[in-house]
């Protein structure tokens, strides 16, 4: 039903998530970041409480296996979720219950993981873990490049419907980047739509971040009304 990659990039202090799934707005509930702590992921029959939880244990300086490793210890039916973090150091943790849907299955990287469920073979975190190591370019950027391998290698076992990219920056208190297709009706097509719609915000980001710090430079909107 769904599959995902968590990952950091060491050299600009960004964390970041990607995700995509057959039910409706999976980002909404699934995707969490957090400014200079780390990245998680909660889904397959997902607890939204979750990630922030794992967050919430990064932030309070234990390691993303410490974090899980607690996190599992005292949830409640744990075995329904699969979870995955990535902390400020790089390092990584994930877990998937044994109530997981379908076929399952998680792979560790350098600064990254992968997971997903009720997928088309196991293959498919491995596939997006190396296709982002192998990227280059923003975060952002290495992230779509991990889940367009993830679909490439066989995807979900039913249709894609939703997908999300969520990147914050280690000096924003807000993801600068917060992009979700939360329905698509052609199958397997959300994907695709989020790539789309990162290549029209990517030449205007920088924009919206002069407007929040000094919006005294910004430039004008260009649309009507604009006193500019």
């Amino acid at each position: 039903m769904t599959f995902s990659l968590v990952a950091r990039c060491p050299d600009s202090g960004m964390f970041g998530t990607v995700v995509t799934s057959s039910s409706i707005c999976v980002a909404s509930r699934c995707s969490f970041v957090r400014p200079a702590v780390g990245a998680a992921q909660s889904q397959n029959i997902t607890d939204p409480e979750l990630g922030p939880r794992l967050l919430d244990l990064c932030e309070q300086g234990l390691s993303a296996q410490e974090a899980m490793a607690q996190v599992v210890k005292e949830t409640e039916k744990v075995q329904w979720r699969q979870l995955g973090v990535v902390d400020k150091n790089g390092g990584t943790a994930c877990f998937s219950g044994s109530e997981t849907l379908g076929i399952h299955a998680m792979a560790e990287g350098k600064d990254c993981v992968a997971m997903g469920n009720m997928l088309a073979n196991t293959e498919i975190p491995a596939a997006m873990v190396a296709a982002f190591e192998q990227a280059v370019g923003t975060l952002a950027e290495r992230l779509l490049m991990g889940i367009e391998a993830g679909l490439a290698a066989g995807g979900e076992a039913g249709p894609i419907h939703s997908a999300g990219l969520l990147v914050a920056t280690a000096d924003m208190s807000w993801p600068v980047v917060n992009l979700r297709v939360d329905w698509e009706d052609e199958p397997d097509y959300a994907i695709a739509k989020l790539r789309s719609v990162w290549s029209n915000y990517l030449p205007q980001m920088q924009a919206y971040i002069v407007r929040s710090v000094t919006p005294e430079n910004s430039d004008p909107y260009g649309v009507p009304g604009d006193p500019a």
